[in-house]
This record gives C-alpha cells, sequence and structure tokens, in this order.
C-alpha cells in the first residue's frame, strides 16, 4: 500500500506541476514572443467522437478500447478484448462545417501481436465565395465560388508490453486544398494618364500535404483504478504551400493525463455504477495551455451520461452528451456550447465484436 501510495502522490504532483506551468504563462498573450493562431491544417486537432467531445477531450489517461483512440492516445487500443472494433462520426461545426470520419481496429491472434488500426477523416467546407480588394464602392470584386477540402488517413498500432504499461502509435498522411489566390502583387509602371500605378498579380493553389505522427503510452498505477498517461500528437516536418511558397507549422500538441472511477471508493457494485473521473493538461502550439475536464456517469455499464469543460477557452462552453451501448452496438451524442457560433452537435456509432 505504501509503493502504491507514493506512486499516485508522485502522479498527482507531476500533472499539478504541468498545471501550474500552464497557468504560470503569460494568460492575455501580451509577451512579444508569444505566438497564437499561426499553425495550419488545424483540422488535425478536431475532435471526432461523440463521447470525447462531452468529455472535454479529457481522453489522454483513459484506455479507450474502440477504435477513436487512434484520434485521442493510440495506446488505448492495446486494451481492446474483442476481434474488430468500428466507429463512424459526424461532426456539425461552425459555419456549416461538417467532419466525417471513421475508424477500424482488430485484434488477430488474440492479440498476439498488438492491436491495428486504420482511420480516415474528410473535412466539407462547403462552398466559398473568392474575392478580392478593389478600389470600387464594395471595396472587392468576386472572383467565383471555390470548394476548400482536406483529409487525413492514418495507420495505428498498440501493443501492451505488461499488464500495467501500454504503448501505441499513429501513423497519419494528411492533404489540404484551400483553392486558388492572390500570391503576390507587383508593380510594372505608373500610368500618368490615370494617375495610377498598374499593378501586375499572380493567382496560384494553395495546397499542401504530411504525413504525421501520433505517439502515447498509458500506466496503471495499481492504486484503484488509476491510470496515468501522456501523448504527443501531429510531429511533422513544417508544410510549404505549393504556389505561395509558404512555410508553416502544423498542430502540434503534447499532453499528460490521469482517469480513475471515483466508485473504487465505494462499496458499490462497478458493473452496476460507474462515475470515471479524467483530467487532461494540454500544451499545444498555436494556443494558451488548457485544462480539459470530464466525468462520466455510466448505469449498468449501457447508459452514460457525461458533462466536460476546458480552460482557459474563447468561446467553448460546457459540454454534455450521452450514450448508450447494448451487445457490442453504441451511439453517442455530444453537444458543446460555442457562445456567438451557437452550439456543436456531434454523433458517433460504435459497434465491436
Amino acid at each position: 500500500m505504501k509503493k502504491f501510495t507514493k506512486v499516485a502522490t508522485l502522479l498527482v504532483l507531476m500533472t499539478g506541476l504541468v498545471v501550474s506551468t500552464g497557468y504560470g504563462q503569460d494568460e492575455n498573450g501580451d509577451d512579444e514572443h508569444t505566438k497564437r493562431a499561426q499553425t495550419s491544417m488545424k483540422f488535425l486537432s478536431f475532435s471526432v467522437d461523440a463521447r470525447a467531445a462531452a468529455l472535454g477531450d479529457a481522453m489522454t489517461g483513459q484506455e479507450e478500447a474502440s477504435a477513436v483512440a487512434m484520434f485521442y492516445n493510440p495506446a488505448g487500443m492495446a486494451r481492446f478484448e474483442g476481434n474488430v472494433s468500428v466507429a463512424i462520426s459526424k461532426a456539425q461545426w461552425i459555419a456549416d462545417i461538417n467532419y466525417n470520419s471513421a475508424a477500424m481496429m482488430f485484434r488477430p491472434a488474440g492479440g498476439l501481436y498488438g492491436v491495428f488500426g486504420i482511420s480516415a477523416m474528410i473535412v466539407d467546407y462547403g462552398e466559398l465565395e473568392g474575392t478580392i480588394r478593389s478600389d470600387n464602392d464594395q471595396g472587392f470584386v468576386r472572383i467565383g465560388e471555390f470548394s476548400p477540402s482536406a483529409s487525413v488517413i492514418g495507420f495505428g498500432y498498440a501493443r501492451a508490453l505488461t499488464d500495467r504499461f501500454v504503448v501505441g502509435a499513429h501513423v497519419k498522411y494528411a492533404s489540404e486544398d484551400l483553392g486558388s489566390a492572390l500570391l503576390r502583387l507587383k508593380v510594372t509602371e505608373y500610368d500618368e494618364k490615370k494617375n495610377k500605378e498598374v499593378v501586375e498579380t499572380t493567382v496560384g493553389d494553395i495546397k499542401h500535404s504530411t504525413v504525421a505522427y501520433d505517439f502515447g503510452v498509458i500506466y496503471r498505477t495499481g492504486f484503484k483504478s488509476l491510470t496515468f498517461a501522456m501523448t504527443a500528437r501531429n510531429f511533422s516536418k513544417d508544410v510549404i504551400y505549393s504556389d505561395a511558397e509558404e512555410i508553416q507549422e502544423i498542430p502540434l500538441i503534447f499532453r499528460i493525463g490521469v482517469a480513475l472511477d471515483l466508485m473504487d471508493f465505494t462499496g458499490m457494485d462497478k458493473n452496476v455504477h460507474s462515475l470515471l473521473l479524467a483530467i487532461d493538461t494540454e500544451r499545444p502550439r498555436d494556443y494558451y495551455e488548457q485544462i480539459k475536464v470530464g466525468a462520466e456517469y455510466t448505469l449498468m455499464n449501457t447508459l452514460s451520461l457525461r458533462a466536460g469543460y476546458v480552460t482557459p477557452s474563447d468561446e467553448q462552453g460546457i459540454s454534455f452528451g450521452a450514450g448508450v451501448k447494448m451487445f457490442g452496438f453504441g451511439v453517442d451524442y455530444a453537444y458543446t456550447d460555442f457562445g456567438i457560433f451557437d452550439q456543436v452537435h456531434r454523433a458517433t456509432v460504435k459497434v465491436a465484436f
């Protein structure tokens, strides 16, 4: 027991250190060296799963034995005890942007070789109207409609190294096409009759692709059901927009998370009542350090009610959700308040056998 207590204390101290470091930063962004919102391929950090979104994305420390683990902590796949798991998600995002994702994992030879997975996500931005600044009364001219697109496909693998320690990785190929845009303005001459400069413009395609990597570990501490985990997502080289020749970074994210079933401290049967508490601390490349907290009450391993919160945040408020799971089939729903942007809805269907 003393050993378990020491481990738990160490994990709490480590998590507290990350939290205090996050709040120790200048949250007002006044530091002249602070850079925000300067990454491309932001869709790579989007939360696709309804259950995860309802929990405020506090997923790092959870041994999520479903295919969606690849989008959060691929190490979670290692705890899968079935043969095949499939998850399909749809999210109605801000400005009528739709995210559609699918993931599948399989466990050949009873897990002798680990757990393998494949994932995919497609972003539908709809049709947008292109404009260029002009000196006319409107201040712009229309140049036609365009349909930007983004997608990512991945391959995941996870394995339990011991009964307490699991590891996982997720390799992704991501691409983004933002259509054509005005890239350069060049003054070629001066028209004395019109008393204005003659400007030559260059239009080119704005698209790029890259290979990115996710890594994760989960450790069962031995104290009750407490788990401790770490992930690093979206490791990649800088990307270059094809015609714009502009170098951009993608949203690299580091997370530390813990999860615990609070029913461990009661005499209740956890097959009847479960109350999961999950806490993540996240350090993204393009935003302030965040704390993500989620809670999930589950009745008889069937009906789940969830809530989550993220801080600091510009507009994202509290999240709620619910899920039903029976005979290897599950449906999850999540609602997230986004302030002036209204609300976001997500739905996920999961099948395992």
